[in-house]
């Protein structure tokens, strides 16, 4: 007893002891979140109490002790500091990760491989008729409307969001059969047992009710199609088949309804057609009742199935049942029920009765060309999913069945068991192509949904089980190389999204992997570890070549590699591999063929604190000292003045080299780095110095009131054009300007694999065309072809402050943008662009990705109007690690924290899915517009502004009566200036005319607006508003013509001065009608009448 209470004793202790340490850990967790928050807000100040991982990492030690791994902390950490609203659960700090997806995965086994039957989704028609049941269901693709017809008269349309748009109730004693959707006239129509309706669903209002009645039959209605032939206009025929076995054509114009519709005065509410009046025709077929009839565009023919044995099913044209000529018939025991065409594999499948599906080429109709079997009871519904090639049967007992038509192969059995003894039947199933997804009719409608749209829509993708660190594209073995902090690697097949291989701890266990290049063959790639070792590989085998091992007076987390580059070997079976560390070394590793260990052989000296001194060039000596093999870069050493004193910096402030880039063409030998405090040095190895191209203001000085990580460089790229590109481009521009007029047609369609360059080669073109249009004698001297010469590079920057910025080898700031997004300025973490330098990627830390036209921005002389951003949109949910264009596919690469590596169309961002899911890729598939679970943002288009709004827009307003200017006109000043007109000639200045002006108001105000001005309302409410002064009289506003009453109007100062005056008032009137100018009073004109 005594051992039982002490171990019950420790149990007890060691729980309440793990609960103290949860309430510390997750006062811990509210800090560190809220520390996070205001960092983001940008109000954080550092404090004593402030929590970075070193502290973090701790503090959680000593609550759980030392068991704890620092992988998994280091994990926790990132993920809090991502996203400080998250749900936390503490087992993360254990490496043990909930998933809400647990149940989802688990559902989704082999039965559930092609639909997801958990998922179904039930809709139930409000309004219908006790015991009623859905009768038939008709999709209309290109209008994306469902409609659905009951067996007691109700017709609804359903829109894409599966809401009800409009229905009506048809009164009619007899039950539906069936319907079909009219493309020419835009009604729907429907059969009963002894009458057509067609009924005008766009009618508003008591319309809506209102339906035309085609009546009498000869035989009872049973099923109904609508032939759609797009030459047809304003007119349909209808296919009809009935318990006699007659197929019958019936024709419909909309004059037989609208012209009956104008002559009533008084509007029923059904308006019953003679049947006689329209042309029909109609011929026996069958021996037996009509079960189902369609037109097969595809085929350019109809086809028509009953129970007859003999005449089991009819594939012929149109033009059969006009005449008496023989059909094509195919024969089956017990007849058929239904049947469907699959387009891509042409083959009809047909079943009935005799529970068996089978499937014949349309042109043979003896024998079918393939069966299938595994039915129990009699199959009543088929249905194809042209894209997957599967074949959905449904039997009599709700049993559906999946078939692969090109495998002959079941695929999922599934059966509908909700419902009760009266729902045991289902009258009509269809498969929306639009929305992946099938639907079924009984009492009431079931949809199913696909399990790959389940998949891409519900599932969180997953790549790897931690977050990604580096992502690679092979493009010769068209394979992505993924790595994840857990020192995974994996290989992944691009067009199918498929793994390869994998590689655990390929630097030992519990080793990191940062950083990893691919060489410019393909054949190898490098890793890079926190620990500084280095190891290269064959990319084909994932076999280890050569290592780099780790030094032993290392310190930890010293030589923590940041980034890797293959350099051109100069020499057959040598590497070598330029690496740049955490602390800002950059440094060059070779490799010999015959020794296994890599080895160190140069590294560039620290110019940072020779620049930080004030130097903005820096020389560089080159070594004469010889080597054996020879290599790239030179060895240099910088040559500093001899009274250089090297400045005490900041230790606060970081200036290590965060990122480089390296450009070997010819003319340039440069490496181009990015530090911390946001300074950019150029290294150029042709002239021999090293150069500070930027400088951001106050970057050696700390402000606690703001980041200090505001100036940070986190990416930096060279651009420039190849000249290969450069030629190629231009012989491309040539060969489209001399065939402008065909380039108008089909190969400017949305779906064009070259419409993401469309904007890139029209400025092309019109340059070449415009160089080709010169004289011969402008050409430079020498002969040299202007597409010779080349611009000079160009330096892009991806900042911390979510700017992006373009600079010339001088240092010059070409271009400042912040990217737009739907929200505000967000760090840029990744850049990238194509080999030929058209478009540049980027993406930031809240997993956004914007892409830009910059093909045309880099020819001299670098115009602002020609950088453009064409898309953006959301991929992932948090930070972006690196971002890849795949050229030959047209597809975006994006690897992100979350551990997700997701494939997105370039050319209008939208979702192809992730590696790591179950189904393939479908790159060539554009239909299907679906987002990933956490992502809800739509993608962003940027249209190109039009010439003609580029331009400011300059307003012209009304001219005003300024009646300050009108009072400082003397008549006597207009008398003077007076010349005699000549002949035919009328005199045009007059004192009112030269009053008019513009209103003395602000112009910015008047092309501005006040938002949100709800008493006005959205139109009324943007329109600027002018305010003239009303005038007092009306006794102050002159005739025109009569200058008498202007010199009244200016007072009674010529009173004063006696006869004189009126002397010259009767001169001037005089001269006035000599000159035949009309009396008209213009005061209605420019001021409204004032009320008495």
């Amino acid at each position: 007893m005594d051992i039982r209470e002490e171990k019950h004793i420790n149990t007890a202790l060691q729980v309440s002891s793990f609960r103290t340490a949860l309430r510390g850990f997750e006062r811990l967790v509210e800090h560190v979140a809220a520390q996070k928050r205001d960092e983001r807000a940008g109000v954080f100040a550092q404090k004593e109490d402030t929590v970075d991982y070193d502290k973090f990492y701790k503090m959680v030690q000593e609550l759980f002790g030392p068991e704890v791994k620092s992988q998994d902390v280091k994990c926790f950490y990132r993920k809090l500091c991502n996203n400080p609203d998250a749900s936390i659960d503490w087992c993360e700090i254990f490496g043990y990760f909930s998933s809400e997806e647990e149940s989802l995965i688990n559902q989704m086994d082999q039965e559930n491989l092609v639909f997801l039957i958990s998922r179904k989704q039930r809709v139930v028609i409000s309004g219908s008729r006790r015991r009623d049941v859905i009768k038939c269901i008709v999709k209309v693709p290109h209008l994306d409307l469902l409609i659905t017809a009951s067996q007691k008269g109700m017709i609804t349309v359903f829109n894409s969001q599966m809401k009800v748009q409009t229905s009506t109730n048809v009164t009619d004693t007899s039950w539906i059969t069936g319907c079909d959707y009219l493309s020419q006239l835009k009604r729907i129509v429907a059969t009963t047992e002894r009458t057509i309706i067609v009924w005008d669903y766009k009618a508003q209002g008591n319309s809506q009710e209102n339906y035309f009645v085609i009546k009498p039959m000869d035989h009872c209605l049973l099923c109904v199609c609508v032939v759609s032939l797009p030459d047809q206009l304003c007119r349909d025929d209808i296919l009809l088949g009935d318990d006699g076995g007659f197929v019958s054509k019936f024709t419909v114009n909309s004059e037989d309804f609208g012209l009956k519709q104008a002559k009533s005065k008084k509007r029923l509410q059904n308006q019953v057609l003679d049947s006689k009046n329209f042309r029909s025709v109609k011929r026996k077929l069958h021996n037996d009742w009509v079960m189902k009839i369609r037109y097969i565009p595809a085929l350019n023919c109809f086809g028509s199935c009953s129970l007859d044995n003999v005449h089991s099913l009819v594939l012929e044209s149109l033009k059969r049942i006009e005449d008496n000529l023989p059909v094509r018939e195919f024969a089956m025991p017990r007849g058929a029920n239904t049947f469907c065409y699959c387009m891509k594999a042409n083959v009809i499948v047909t079943g009935g009765d005799d529970k068996v599906l089978r499937l014949w080429h349309p042109n043979i109709s003896t024998k079918p060309v393939g069966k299938l079997v595994g039915h129990m009871f009699s199959i009543t519904e088929i249905v194809t999913n042209e894209k997957e090639q599967h074949v959905i049967s449904l039997s009599s007992a709700k049993v559906f069945r999946v078939w692969d038509i090109q495998t002959l192969s079941l695929l999922q059995v599934f059966h509908d068991s909700q419902g009760g003894p009266g729902d045991m039947q289902i009258y009509s199933m269809i498969f929306d192509s639009n929305h992946r997804m099938l639907i079924t009719g009984s009492s009431v409608m079931d949809m199913y949904p696909l399990t790959r749209m389940i998949q891409d829509t519900k599932q969180v993708p997953h790549t790897h089980e931690r977050e990604i660190n580096v992502m690679l594209y092979n493009k010769y073995f068209h394979q992505v190389l993924t790595i994840c902090s857990e020192s995974i690697i994996k290989v992944w097949e691009l067009e199918t999204g498929l793994q390869i291989y994998q590689i655990l701890d390929p630097h030992g266990f519990n080793v990191e992997l940062t950083a990893a290049a691919i060489d410019e063959s393909g054949f190898l790639f490098a890793t890079g570890a926190y620990n500084g070792t280095v190891k290269i590989w064959d990319f084909g085998s994932g076999q280890e070549l050569k290592v780099l091992p780790e030094g032993k007076d290392w310190k930890e987390e010293e030589h923590w590699l940041h980034r890797l580059i293959f350099l051109k070997a100069q020499e057959k079976h040598q590497y070598l591999l330029l690496s740049l560390e955490r602390n800002g070394k950059i440094r060059m590793i070779q490799g010999k063929e015959d020794d296994i260990y890599l080895a160190v052989i140069w590294e560039l000296p620290d110019v940072v604190p020779v620049l930080q001194n004030g130097n903005r060039i820096v020389h560089l000596r080159v070594s004469t000292k010889e080597r054996s093999m020879a290599i790239p870069f030179p060895d240099v050493e910088l040559i500093v003045e001899k009274n250089f004193s090297q400045r005490v910096g900041n230790s606060a402030v970081s200036i290590e080299v965060n990122c480089i880039d390296l450009l070997q063409i010819e003319g340039y030998h440069l490496i181009a780095a990015g530090t911390l405090n946001g300074v950019i040095i150029l290294w150029n190895f042709v002239t021999s110095t090293v150069k500070e191209v930027y400088r951001p203001e106050d970057c050696f000085t700390v402000d606690p009131d703001l980041d200090p990580k505001r100036f940070r460089i986190n990416d930096i790229l060279f651009l420039f054009h190849n000249p290969e590109c450069v030629r190629r481009s231009s012989q491309d521009s040539v060969c489209s300007s001399s065939q402008c007029d065909s380039s108008k047609g089909p190969q400017s369609s949305k779906g064009s694999k070259q419409s993401i360059h469309e904007s890139e080669v029209k400025g092309e073109q019109t340059d070449v065309a415009m160089r080709e249009q010169q004289p011969v004698d402008k050409k430079p001297p020498g002969g040299t072809n202007e597409t010779d010469i080349q611009p000079p590079p160009i330096l892009v920057t991806a900042h911390e402050d979510g700017h992006l910025r373009l600079w010339t080898m001088e240092g010059r700031l070409l271009k400042d943008i912040l990217p737009f997004t739907k929200h505000a300025a967000i760090s840029l973490t990744s850049l990238f662009t194509d080999s030929c330098a058209r478009i540049l990627l980027t993406g930031n830390t809240e997993g956004h990705v914007i892409l830009c036209s910059i093909s045309s921005f880099l020819e001299s002389p670098h115009d602002e109007k020609k950088f453009k951003q064409l898309l953006a949109w959301r991929a992932h949910s948090l930070e972006i690690v690196q971002i890849i264009y795949v050229e030959e596919k047209q597809v975006v690469l994006t690897a992100s924290i979350d551990g997700s590596v997701r494939l997105w169309h370039a050319l209008n961002g939208h979702y192809c899915g992730y590696f790591g899911q179950r189904r393939t890729f479908e790159l060539s598939q554009t239909s299907d517009f679906i987002l990933p679970c956490d992502v809800t943002e739509y993608p962003i288009e940027i249209k190109e502004e039009s010439k003609f709004t580029e331009k400011k827009l300059t307003y012209e307003y009304p001219l005003v009566f300024d009646r300050q200017r009108w009072q400082k006109m003397s008549s006597m000043s207009l008398l003077f200036k007076r010349t005699p007109p000549k002949a035919f000639e009328v005199e045009h200045d007059f004192k009112f005319f030269k009053s008019l002006s513009s209103p003395k108001i602000r112009k910015h105000a008047l092309e501005g607006f006040m938002t949100e001005n709800r008493e006005a309302g959205i139109v009324f409410g943007s329109l600027p508003i002018y305010r003239v002064p009303s005038p007092t009289s009306l006794r102050f506003l002159p005739l025109i013509g009569s200058e008498a009453q202007r010199e009244s109007s200016d007072g009674f100062h010529g009173k004063k001065k006696g006869g004189h005056v009126q002397h010259e008032k009767v001169q001037r009137r005089r001269s006035l009608k000599r000159n035949l100018v009309p009396q008209v009073n213009l005061a209605s004109s420019f001021f409204p009448a004032i009320p008495k």
